[in-house]
This record gives C-alpha cells, sequence and structure tokens, in this order.
C-alpha cells in the first residue's frame, strides 16, 4: 500500500532526482514536474523524450513550466505531499539575470501557493528547499569570547582593499557553525528569491493548516550535477576545469570556509520531513557540520582525479559571495532525528567515480566569468 503520493518539482535534477529514488524505495507514488532547462540538463544523457535516462522509470512525469498557465494544477492530482525543489540556481548568474531569477524562483512560487489556497487538492504536508545563501555572511565571535555575533557583509571598501576577513575592531573575528536563528542578510538575487521561497511557503502553510518545512540546503555534491553548469555547484565546476587540464578558479584568497553536504544527505533529509507526522512550520539547515575550505575542495579534487594542477587563486572578489558560512545541524535532528551520514572523502570518491562513467564536461568558466565582467560583478 502506497505511504502517500509526493509531487516533486525540479525531480529530474541533481537532488530531486536521487529523492526521487528514495521516496520510491520507500513506498511513496511520484509524480515528476520539470521543464528541463538546457543550462543543467543540456549536456546530460537523454532519452528520445529529452528526460535523463538516470530519472527513476517508476516515475510519473510532466513536463513542463510552474509559470505555464495551468500546470501545476494538473500536476496536483492524487497528490499527498509536495517537495519544491525547481527554482533557477546561481548566485553569480542571478546578479546579472534578476527578471529572469525572480520570475523563475518567487513568482514561481507565488503560483503554487496560490493554487493550494484557491482550489480543492489533497496535499497535507510540504518541503520546500531554502539555501544556506539567505544567511548571508555565517555567524561568528570574538577570539576567547562564547558571545555570537552576526557581523554586516564586507563593504565596498574593505573588498576593494582585498582584506578578506571580517573584524571587530583589528581583531579577525572566528567563524562558527551558523544555527537557524541567525539573522538572515541575503547578498545576492539568488538569496533573495530563497528567503522569499522560505517565507512564502511558511507563511501559507500556516494560513492552510499544511505542516510545512523550508530546508536550507548548504553545498550539496554528487552524482548527476550539472557538470557544465558554471553558475552553479563549486565541485562540479572545479572538475569540470580538472577534466580540461585547467586549474580551478578561486576567488578571494581560497580560505572562505564552506560545508560540503552529499546529495544522498540532502535526499534523505527531504524524504524524512516528508515521512514525519510532526506537525510543524520550521526551517532546518541540511548539512554535513563540517567546515572545509575552498582550496581544500580543489585539492582533494585534483588528487582525486590524479591531476598535478594547483588552484588558481584570482584574489578577486564576486559580487554575492560570502566569506565563510558551515551548518549547525542540531536542529534537523532534534525535530526530526535525521544526521548526515557520508564521510566527506568517500563522498568525493563517488562523485568522482559517477563522473568518470559520465559523459566529459565543457568548461564554460571564461564564460561566466566574461558575464561577471560584463555585468561589474567582479572586485
Amino acid at each position: 500500500m502506497s505511504k502517500g503520493h509526493v509531487l516533486v518539482t525540479g525531480g529530474a535534477g541533481f537532488i530531486g532526482s536521487h529523492l526521487v529514488d528514495i521516496l520510491l524505495a520507500r513506498g511513496f507514488d511520484v509524480t515528476v514536474l520539470d521543464c528541463l532547462l538546457p543550462q543543467v540538463h543540456g549536456e546530460a544523457e537523454c532519452d528520445g523524450e529529452g528526460w535523463p535516462v538516470y530519472l527513476n522509470p517508476a516515475a510519473r512525469r510532466i513536463r513542463g513550466n510552474i509559470l505555464d498557465d495551468g500546470i501545476f494544477e494538473s500536476a496536483l492530482s492524487g497528490v499527498t505531499h509536495l517537495a519544491h525543489l525547481a527554482a533557477s540556481v546561481g548566485v553569480g548568474q542571478s546578479m546579472a539575470n534578476i527578471v529572469d531569477y525572480t520570475r523563475n524562483n518567487t513568482m514561481a512560487a507565488a503560483v503554487m501557493l496560490e493554487v493550494l489556497s484557491r482550489t480543492p487538492h489533497k496535499v497535507e504536508r510540504m518541503a520546500v528547499a531554502s539555501s544556506m545563501s539567505i544567511y548571508g555572511e555565517g555567524e561568528y565571535r570574538v577570539p576567547g569570547s562564547d558571545r555570537r555575533l552576526a557581523p554586516p557583509l564586507r563593504d565596498h571598501a574593505q573588498l576593494l582593499d582585498h582584506d578578506w576577513e571580517l573584524h571587530a575592531g583589528d581583531v579577525d573575528l572566528e567563524p562558527v557553525p551558523t544555527t537557524e536563528d541567525k539573522i538572515l542578510q541575503p547578498a545576492s538575487i539568488y538569496a533573495v528569491n530563497k528567503r522569499d521561497h522560505e517565507d512564502m511557503f511558511l507563511s501559507v502553510g500556516r494560513a492552510l493548516r499544511i505542516p510545512t518545512v523550508a530546508l536550507r540546503l548548504f553545498n550539496a555534491y554528487g552524482s548527476r550535477q550539472a557538470l557544465s553548469n558554471p553558475y552553479t555547484g563549486v565541485a562540479a565546476i572545479f572538475i569540470s576545469r580538472l577534466l580540461n587540464d585547467q586549474p580551478p578558479l578561486v576567488f578571494e584568497d581560497g580560505r572562505q570556509r564552506r560545508d560540503f553536504v552529499h546529495v544522498l544527505d540532502v535526499a534523505e533529509a527531504f524524504a524524512g520531513v516528508l515521512e514525519s507526522d510532526k506537525q510543524v512550520w520550521e526551517a532546518c539547515n541540511v548539512g554535513s557540520g563540517r567546515a572545509i575550505s575552498v582550496n581544500e575542495i580543489a585539492q582533494t579534487l585534483a588528487r582525486l582525479l590524479r591531476k598535478n594542477i594547483a588552484p588558481k587563486v584570482l584574489n578577486q572578489y564576486r559580487v554575492g559571495d560570502i566569506r565563510h558560512c558551515f551548518a549547525d545541524i542540531g536542529k534537523l535532528e532534534r525535530l526530526f532525528g535525521i544526521r548526515p551520514k557520508r564521510d566527506f572523502d568517500l563522498g568525493m570518491g563517488e562523485l568522482i567515480d559517477w563522473v568518470s562513467t559520465a559523459r566529459r564536461p565543457l568548461d564554460r568558466s571564461a564564460a561566466s566569468m566574461a558575464e561577471l565582467a560584463n555585468n561589474r560583478l567582479v572586485i
């Protein structure tokens, strides 16, 4: 007997397709709604109808854009659970394509929520993909103190001086795990869109009494990532460069720290939230809880790919980037008993194994850098 019927928007994508696999294995019926954006799927191996071959054949498929008239409403037939992952993704690109990002992200969410508010349906639980980018900077403290700080974003003058760290007077602040209570300071249009996503779903979910969880995803990596998309997924971007015998391009000094979480840990977080019967309207971090520098990512990937290529440190700032942000993952465990399971080195090894069987990626970093420069988004 089915546990329910889940509609996964963006279900043919990197995270969504893994979620589809897990939901089917756990006894759900699944429908995928995806518009199959060329930027995401253009280099993937696809079937005759344009769907990636890795997508589970047991899932029902609807090709269409949420913004298309009637497409979301028709996709809701029989649906009891909603996982919303469809979005335009990319911090840098969002600062150049402001209208497209806002339409595809914020307006698409508005269309979905208005349908849920106005039309009969059976949706009883929702999970929406938010992002760590909504935090802006992560949390910090003065060294030797336990008091947490939420410092403002670095100003233009500081960045022009290539003074990368955050300070309190003459002291460099120390980054600490970021909790969900931190003030939100989105530094890009993509981050603003994701904050809108989160607030919109939580507020409408409360109004309709549909338990809703916004999952603030940190830097996901793993198989099925779009290796030729130069705007999203730093691990995939670095792999693309290395496989084309080019050095990974690293902004600032490469010492900025991030939280890299395996895609299966992300997908299991979504599945666990959807399976739960808890009546909550909350935002939760989904990360590994481990901080690692961008330089370390580039070096690890070069080692695993057996490429003797050091990263190229640009000593430049990309508008929309922040210095340090990594997750406090305690809330998700307290509420739902969900913790990440995948070790970083093993996870990266799995990613490399998958890359060895995928199509050789195209390196589009030069084009993306030119777009950023033309739009005055690099300092």
